[in-house]
């Protein structure tokens, strides 16, 4: 059965970026390949909402090996991107304290229907424990206003080790 939707994702104006790429790399540290948000959307600080979305292309480094003539966008990435959007927010607002925000685990993650090349991944996350040593945020994943994710995503404080 599916989950009860955290925010209707008709109701999000993708053309109001509150974050661009620029903005999103102020605060995440991911870069090149591994950066998997295009901008945030949508912020509401006093329900712990976020929205953002991930452009799927076909340039990326993933497309020629996952599925051939079949591209589909590896639920693994998918995970990634919901945790960056979960790392933003964390970030933004102060709620971990460390170089940056790692990701700590997944829990109750569904996968509900393909994502191909072409699609806008629309990510709308929640905060459910927002914790000094830890968040959970569920984060829904959209295209076309259909589900086709859902995961909890747990981050975690990291500092970079002095070499």
């Amino acid at each position: 059965m599916p989950p009860e939707l955290h925010h209707d994702p008709a109701r999000l104006d993708l053309s109001r970026v509150i974050a661009d790429k620029e903005a999103i790399r102020r605060l995440n540290p991911q870069r090149f390949e591994m950066e998997q948000l295009d901008a945030i959307v949508y912020e509401d600080s006093a329900n712990h909402l976020i929205a953002g979305y991930k452009d799927v292309r076909a340039d990326e480094f993933w497309v020629r090996g996952h599925m051939p003539d079949y591209p589909l966008l590896p639920g693994v990435l998918m995970c990634e991107a919901a945790a960056q959007l979960a790392a933003y927010y964390t970030t933004k607002h102060g709620l971990l304290h460390g170089d940056f925000i790692a990701f700590g685990g997944l829990e109750n993650v569904r996968f509900r229907s393909p994502v191909h090349v072409g699609d806008r991944l629309l990510l709308i996350g929640k905060g459910l424990k927002l914790h000094h040593r830890k968040t959970v945020f569920n984060v829904q994943g959209f295209v076309a206003g259909t589900l086709v994710f859902n995961a909890d995503i747990i981050g975690v404080p990291m500092n970079r080790k002095e070499s």
